[in-house]
């Protein structure tokens, strides 16, 4: 049966079926406002307990920065949005409890499904998880449980992340389940676990038996159901070989790639928040390509002041211990919201109010984010790095601003880096054809594939009718990505990729060959990656 492998590897084992109680909603009106009032203020304070005990037991099996998703859970609970909203169906429309959490959490994971981000995306199965966690409490419902073989495969229609982090990755040696995909929490516990996993598989659930031996293949998102014995061998020999090339892989850490003509290419690591960290100094990145700062401004309830931010900044600039580090600011807007900086619905989000344009119509929000980056700046070799520039005057007003903001802080005499280098994505079809003249203002590019390739071919991605159209080795994208680097080489500056398209092996050695000085990818992809570079140069 077919699926997606959404953390690598093999595994061999007996299925063991997460098993749920059904959950009945009463929707007959409530006879008291405060009896339910009182009985979701109960069942608040013990998912609070729970959750804290989860965060604690995943800091220890899994790690501190993989557990602060439950500190995120955590805020869900106290969400003035979320919360209201429950409160509003129970005193406005006399609706259980229960029921008027489920209906709340049914409301607002369809909105975060709906969005084409998958940080967004994510949050949708953190409100389900929270959500699902209340109800059950309310309905004095436990916890899912299964069976444990000594080689279990975890069967489940879903795991939330709070599922996964109280997996026991001794008894446990893969899961697989209905649905899903790579950028769950789920999905990046497993691999921060190393356990394979299988997920989006449709029908698992339904065809496969407690206790069927299951072999999982998380390389090519299959699962074999009653394998033979023969079947079996081969993949104990095929997991005995993958677990000797990853050992292998190691030795490429700390290896430099240097071309022919003494060019070092670069390959560095793409963060979304400082938990991804510790993955991409484990594989020796020779920086961070692509620091998403979205995070910093999200599961909040403000905005993040300039201190705030500037901690996240340093922490992150100090612990590279001297490799560069490009920090984009702030990418959001259109479909990507935050709850305290409302704007108004668009027909278009991707064409609209988004990234660099959005910071120009707030720049007191830009410019904290500016000063907290300079400042940082201070502390390392940082690249602040611009979003959605389309033209030259679009890349002169925000140099303008990086400059107000450095009169700021000299005038209040604080420290930053003078000669911090400012950089764009090339993300627009029109700034790959106007490359020579940005190159002339910015001192780094850095080719952000997934939106270029989504307007140069004008198709979703996301949208599974057309999702076949979206081609990184299309002859017009791969002339945009030369024309960029060509431009940026002329110009006497380095030009790198941070899009997905950077750990694509079909279009890898293409880049190479244009000149490309640094692929960004994520933490897991850094050291094949490495190793497939360096196999060029033989």
């Amino acid at each position: 049966m077919k699926g997606i492998a959404a953390s690598k590897g093999y595994a061999i084992g007996r299925a063991a079926l997460l098993s749920t109680s059904e959950i009945e909603l009463d929707r007959t009106r409530a006879s008291s406002v405060e009896a339910e009032l009182e009985a979701l203020d109960k069942a608040l304070a013990e998912s609070r307990i729970q959750l804290e005990a989860i965060r604690d037991k995943a800091a220890e099996s899994i790690g501190e920065e993989e557990a602060k998703v439950f500190d995120s859970h955590l805020l869900l609970l106290e969400d003035p949005e979320f919360m209201g909203a429950v409160k509003d169906k129970i005193s406005g429309e006399k609706m259980r409890a229960a029921t008027a959490v489920s209906d709340a959490t049914d409301f607002f994971k369809t909105m975060f499904e709906s969005l084409d981000d998958d940080y967004m995306r994510e949050r949708a199965a953190d409100m389900k998880d929270v959500g699902h966690r209340l109800v059950r409490n309310l309905l004095g419902h436990g916890e899912g449980s299964f069976k444990r073989y000594d080689e279990t495969v975890l069967v489940a229609h879903d795991l939330t992340p709070s599922d996964t982090a109280q997996i026991d990755r001794n008894t446990v040696a893969a899961f697989i389940t209905d649905i899903g995909g790579v950028t769950s929490h789920s999905a990046i516990m497993a691999r921060s676990l190393e356990i394979p996993a299988v997920v989006g598989m449709k029908t698992i659930t339904e065809t496969v038996e407690e206790g069927m031996w299951v072999v999982v293949d998380a390389i090519a998102g299959e699962v074999i159901l009653n394998p033979d014995e023969a079947t079996i061998k081969a993949y104990r020999e095929k997991k005995a070989a993958y677990a000797a090339e990853r050992e292998k892989l190691k030795a490429y850490r700390d290896v430099e790639i240097i071309d022919e003509s003494g060019r070092k290419i670069l390959v560095a690591g793409n963060m979304g928040s400082l938990k991804d960290l510790d993955l991409i100094l484990e594989n020796g990145a020779d920086g961070i390509g692509l620091f998403r700062t979205e995070f910093v401004f999200m599961d909040r309830e403000s905005m993040p002041t300039e201190e705030e931010q500037f901690e996240i900044y340093k922490e992150a600039v100090t612990r590279l211990t001297g490799r560069p580090i490009v920090i984009r600011t702030l990418d959001i807007g259109g479909d990507k919201q935050i709850p305290y900086l409302p704007q108004e619905p668009e027909l278009n989000p991707f064409l609209g109010l988004r990234a660099i344009r959005l910071c120009f119509e707030h720049e007191d929000m830009f410019k904290t984010q500016l000063r907290a980056l300079l400042r940082a700046s201070a502390f390392g070799p940082v690249q602040i790095m611009f979003p959605m520039i389309g033209a030259v005057g679009e890349l002169k007003q925000a140099k303008a601003i990086v400059e107000s903001c450095k009169a700021e802080l000299r005038a209040e005499g604080k420290a930053f880096n003078p000669d911090v280098e400012v950089g764009i994505m090339i993300e627009i079809p029109s700034a790959a054809i106007a490359a020579e003249s940005l190159a002339e203002e910015a001192d780094f590019f850095s080719i952000g594939t997934n939106d270029l390739i989504q307007y140069t071919m004008a198709v979703d991605r996301m949208n599974p009718t057309v999702s076949h159209l979206y081609d990184p080795s299309n002859p017009a994208v791969l002339k945009l990505i030369e024309m960029s680097i060509q431009a940026a080489h002329n110009a006497g500056i380095w030009c790198g990729m941070c899009g997905e398209m950077a750990r694509d092996p079909t279009v890898t050695r293409k880049l190479f060959d244009m000149g490309l000085d640094e692929f960004s990818v994520t933490g897991s992809a850094i050291l094949e990656l490495k190793q497939r570079i360096s196999g060029y140069l033989k």
